[in-house]
């Protein structure tokens, strides 16, 4: 993958067998062990660990290094990137977990943000669309049929994480300065950002299917990425 490519998305499982989570921990940093120790549940610590050595491999790959040497620094908001001895200011990166599947997402040139997430049913989703949803995203959730506000729900929330993720800042970034599109079976379009139609500005969205019963979206700073998707 050189600059100028598409970005990639690598959707991977998070189950491991005893020797291969073993393996998984031999390539961690001290920092990520350190944070693998801080989650209560065992499933999360595993889930943790296994993500993180397969970001490893997949940077290594592309960097032709060893995982084991691969250094990230964070973001303000949190969002991890290769640190400057890794050799490879240009390339960007991103990753989501949901369950015991990870997308990570890869790219040259450009910022990305990826999200997954299980299509559910949540007592509180209207609440929530309340708060995390812009006026016109509100406006296209209430009108939606009742059968489809659960994955219009998602859609919409993924699509919104994706594009706070790549933008850098997280969910500090006013969630009530863009619009998404959400609706089931529509095209899924970043509509508006700051003010800006979205074709005016830097920023395109895509989206994709981890597994049945998931949906998945990816914001890239440049315009009409090419998806190049590999299986798990």
């Amino acid at each position: 993958m050189n600059d100028g490519d598409a970005a990639t998305i690598v959707l991977a499982p998070l189950d491991a067998t005893p020797n291969a989570y073993r393996e998984a921990l031999s390539l961690l940093s001290r920092d990520e062990l350190a944070r693998a120790g801080q989650f209560v549940r065992e499933t999360d610590r595993r889930r943790f660990v296994v993500a993180r050595a397969r970001l490893r491999e997949l940077l290594a790959e592309r960097l032709n290094t060893s995982p084991r040497v691969i250094g990230l620094t964070y973001g303000r908001a949190g969002k991890p990137a290769l640190a400057p001895r890794s050799g490879c200011s240009s390339l960007r990166f991103n990753v989501s977990h949901c369950g015991d599947v990870a997308a990570f997402a890869l790219v040259h040139g450009c910022e990305v943000g990826v999200d997954i997430e299980e299509v559910r049913p949540l007592t509180d989703a209207d609440d929530m669309a309340a708060l995390v949803f812009s006026e016109n995203e509100r406006a296209e959730y209430r009108a939606l049929p009742a059968e489809e506000k659960c994955c219009g729900f998602f859609n919409g929330w993924t699509r919104k994480e994706a594009f706070v993720k790549a933008v850098g800042d997280g969910l500090g970034y006013p969630l009530d300065q863009f619009d998404v599109s959400l609706a089931p079976g529509k095209p899924a379009k970043l509509l508006r950002v700051s003010g800006e139609p979205a074709d005016r500005t830097p920023w395109t969205l895509d989206v994709f299917e981890p597994a049945p019963g998931m949906v998945g979206a990816i914001v890239v700073g440049r315009r009409e990425p090419e998806l190049a998707r590999e299986g798990r």
